[in-house]
């Protein structure tokens, strides 16, 4: 038991790099997978400590980087909505193969809005989760500062948080097409959105508006004083242990889904 390092091939054939983490004491009873946020990567705190915590309340669970992040292959410009998408289906299929069915996907900040779309084309999804994921997933271009990186004007370089990234014409043009609301509209799967009132980079009107375009059983969760990141273990435990509590209805038997609209 413990941590276990993966390599995931995506559509593309990028290698994917990962975790899976399980319980110390017993075999896995469930299996879940994270998505972690915008330029973020599986190795973030926050994304440790709810992978942990997950693990300590009985869950298989597996967090990989998204293409062209943390230790997997590809450029960061290719790891646009669609891309991000494509690798958790592809990591959920390989989790299938090797491992067990993600039964419950858990997304942060802009993987929120990634493992809503996956789910929809994952039929053995049961729970999706969310954490301060904005309505709109070109919400993120307002901490964009643009610079040309080619003759063409087609590549640019972006910074975020001090750190230098490369988009491309794809990048943007998949944010601006992402509809949620329609996701959402019909999605017809558990969902719990959880969201600090005081997040000052995803605002809390994010959550108020993708809570009202979300069919029932839906829940939302107030992470108190939290910031965007968790950055606070303390945080990013009580975040993980109160969607595990949540999921627990729609894992063991399905009966939350009835009387779905």
């Amino acid at each position: 038991m413990g941590l276990q390092g993966l390599e995931i091939t995506n559509e593309k054939g990028y290698k994917l790099h990962g975790f899976l983490e399980l319980p110390d004491d017993r075999t896995p009873e469930r299996y879940a997978l994270l998505a972690h946020c915008f330029t973020c990567n599986s190795n973030f705190n926050s994304m440790r400590t709810i992978s942990s915590t997950l693990a300590g309340q009985g869950f298989g669970v597996v967090r990989f980087d998204f293409t062209g992040l943390g230790r997997s292959e590809g450029r960061f410009s290719e790891s646009h909505f669609t891309s991000n998408v494509g690798d958790l289906i592809s990591v959920a299929r390989d989790m299938v193969e090797h491992h067990g069915k993600p039964e419950l996907l858990i997304g942060h900040s802009l993987g929120g809005a990634a493992v809503i779309a996956a789910a929809a084309q994952l039929d053995y999804v049961k729970a999706i989760a969310t954490i301060g994921t904005p309505y709109s997933v070109d919400h993120v271009q307002q901490h964009f500062r643009l610079e040309s990186a080619d003759a063409r004007g087609e590549e640019w370089q972006i910074h975020i948080g001090g750190r230098p990234f490369t988009i491309n014409k794809q990048f943007v043009e998949e944010m601006e097409k992402t509809d949620l609301h329609t996701l959402l509209n019909r999605l017809h799967k558990p969902i719990l959105f959880a969201h600090a009132p005081g997040d000052e980079i995803v605002p809390l009107a994010h959550a108020h508006q993708l809570y009202q375009s979300a069919k029932h059983p839906k829940s939302f969760l107030s992470l108190d004083s939290a910031d965007h990141l968790l950055s606070k273990k303390s945080d990013a435990i009580y975040a993980a242990n109160v969607i595990a509590a949540w999921a627990e209805r729609y894992l063991n038997d399905g009966s939350g889904m009835a009387g779905l609209l």
